[in-house]
């Protein structure tokens, strides 16, 4: 098969980018490993940036989100007891979109369907070609060899694919933070405590209150990474979660079965170059942040602003300058979020070694972020997501 990019991974930054660019007439082929099925039962983030909900209205994919989204204008910070709420609206002019990653996934199959889009699921053994010349694919298919000639390459394919380790190892390097700790997460069919988030910082440990609609609701609490998820038991998780929160929405939550339950680490991860000859990392695929600030999908969605803006204009002008910096262009902005995030991961959460000095100054922090114009513009600024590089 021939195609003008063969993009590996169909999850979001995949779908997107083959989306993008069909509408802009270029030709895709995406490669998955996993079923449709086994990629929309992937439980991930809920919150946009405004940025990614104009590329997503920009792909044609933004009617059931503008629909059924829940936008945001502010999110809350708590401590000791009480919190104070950060008008990312009247700081920045913007706000988030809260509508799930699985429904963003869902809305771009079915525009992908909509157009003919080549999407190929049940691959195996994937392997990249010729990088620096004219690049294939090769991969098995119910045990047969198929390859796939290209353009250009889209690594989306995640932190454990292939497209990383393409890069060779003396070209590529690698920075990465381990954090002591993990989130367990409950997904239930229950009203959110809260109008927006809740960001709790407590003795016991970080919370966070989430939802994904008026009736589902996604809540975390921060645990030993010597956890397991089957040593919690529903009752277990509420009566923790209600330890951490304020008071005032402790006592209004709603509890019920839930519905996904999981424990997931946390770590910073960053790979530079994002680029080699003709292969393009995206998303997961070149880096990773912990979901303190929710900016996992969104840097994805950024990547696949640059690199598909970088495409079109090879092919609409043959003007190759977008291509050969988008290494550069994302990364600046990728390591901007990855500092966002470690500041809000540091404030928030209890380390294992954390002295009672430690946690007054984590709250002389939250004190003077709920006292400072300064303070608050600065974190708003970075929540709704910095702007795009033009």
């Amino acid at each position: 098969m021939k195609t003008q990019v063969a993009i590996i991974g169909a999850g979001p930054s995949g779908l997107l980018l083959s989306q993008l660019l069909n509408r802009a007439g270029i030709s895709t082929i995406v490669l998955e490993r996993q079923s449709r099925e086994y990629v929309l039962s992937r439980i991930r983030a809920g919150v946009l940036e405004w940025g990614s909900v104009e590329l997503l209205r920009k792909a044609g994919v933004g009617a059931r989100m503008d629909a059924e989204g829940h936008p945001h204008d502010g999110f809350h910070l708590a401590y000791n007891n009480q919190e104070f709420r950060v008008d990312v609206h009247k700081h920045t002019g913007k706000r988030m979109m809260v509508y799930g990653q699985t429904e963003v996934t869902r809305d771009l199959y079915e525009a992908q369907d909509e157009i003919g889009a080549t999407i190929i699921h049940g691959v195996e053994n994937v392997k990249l070609h010729d990088l620096q010349s004219t690049p294939r694919v090769t991969y098995e298919l119910d045990g047969k060899t198929q390859e796939v000639q290209c353009d250009f390459i889209a690594g989306c394919d995640g932190f454990h694919g292939v497209s990383r380790p393409s890069i060779p190892d003396d070209i590529r390097t690698e920075y990465e933070k381990v954090y002591p700790f993990g989130w367990l997460g409950v997904l239930s069919d229950t009203p959110p405590c809260a109008d927006e988030l809740i960001y709790a910082n407590h003795r016991r440990g970080f919370a966070l209150a989430s939802m994904r609609s008026a009736t589902r609701s996604r809540y975390y609490i921060q645990v030993p990474l010597t956890d397991k998820v089957e040593n919690w038991s529903d009752d277990a998780f509420w009566d923790e979660l209600k330890r951490r929160l304020p008071a005032e929405h402790a006592k209004t939550l709603i509890t019920g079965p839930s519905i996904e339950k999981s424990i997931a680490p946390l770590r910073s991860f960053v790979c530079e170059p994002m680029q080699h000859g003709k292969l393009f990392l995206c998303g997961d695929a070149a880096h990773i942040v912990p979901p303190t600030g929710a900016k996992g999908l969104n840097l994805a969605m950024s990547d696949v602003y640059y690199l598909s803006n970088g495409l079109i204009a090879h092919y609409d002008d043959g003007n190759s300058n977008l291509l050969s910096a988008y290494s550069e262009t994302a990364l600046d902005r990728i390591w901007k979020a990855i500092r966002f995030s470690w500041s809000m991961t540091t404030l928030l959460h209890r380390f294992p070694d954390q002295t009672d000095f430690d946690q007054h100054v984590q709250e002389s922090e939250l004190l003077y972020t709920a006292q400072s114009k300064a303070a608050q513009t600065s974190i708003a600024e970075n929540y709704v997501g910095l702007p795009y590089s033009r």
